[in-house]
């Protein structure tokens, strides 16, 4: 199906969050062939051509199997997006967010944080759960049903990312994760 967007909406669609589907308004007097009007289409909507196969429908939402976010936190606080140092890391969230809420496969989300290797290992589990607790929170406080999000998860220390010196910042992420149930 061929898709003709407007700037944001074509940036939405490279995202595989493009907007509901308006066609194009038949103009009798336009010079292009079948009368129609090759306009800007308003902020956010795409038109489509059902005689084109090959890209999805406007309004499809392919929401990512996992993604993890580098989650920075002032020292010691908890909250979402209150706390958030690194705070460019919120659009992301905010974008995964708007792309689980318009599935229409309910997706079930775990979220799991993670730490450095900095600390002891009862530390680094709570600590994880923490980042976790507060990702999940923001997730219910954008509106996303808590039945659908699994209690946080941490695995603290456990799972470090080899390609990172364990005591890296690069360490310290949560992992959001759409899981089949």
């Amino acid at each position: 199906m061929l898709l003709l967007c407007s700037g944001p909406a074509l940036a939405g669609f490279a995202e595989g969050t493009a907007g509901g589907a308006k066609p194009p308004t038949p103009d009798r007097s336009s010079p292009h062939p079948g009368g129609w009007s090759w306009t800007e289409p308003p902020f956010g909507e795409c038109w489509e051509d059902p005689t084109a196969q090959q890209l999805p429908a406007c309004g499809d939402v392919r929401v990512p199997e996992e993604l993890t976010i580098k989650l920075l936190f002032e020292f010691d606080k908890y909250i979402v997006p209150d706390t958030v140092v690194n705070r460019p890391v919120l659009a992301t969230i905010d974008s995964y967010i708007r792309k689980v809420k318009r599935s229409p496969a309910r997706e079930y989300v775990t979220i799991v944080g993670h730490t450095d290797a900095k600390g002891s290992d009862a530390y680094n589990m709570a600590l994880g759960m923490r980042r976790a607790k507060a990702v999940r929170d923001y997730f219910i406080a954008e509106g996303y049903p808590a039945e659908l999000l699994a209690p946080p998860e941490s695995r603290g220390k456990r799972e470090l990312l080899p390609q990172y010196s364990p005591f890296s910042v690069e360490q310290r992420r949560v992992v959001i994760t759409k899981v089949d149930r």
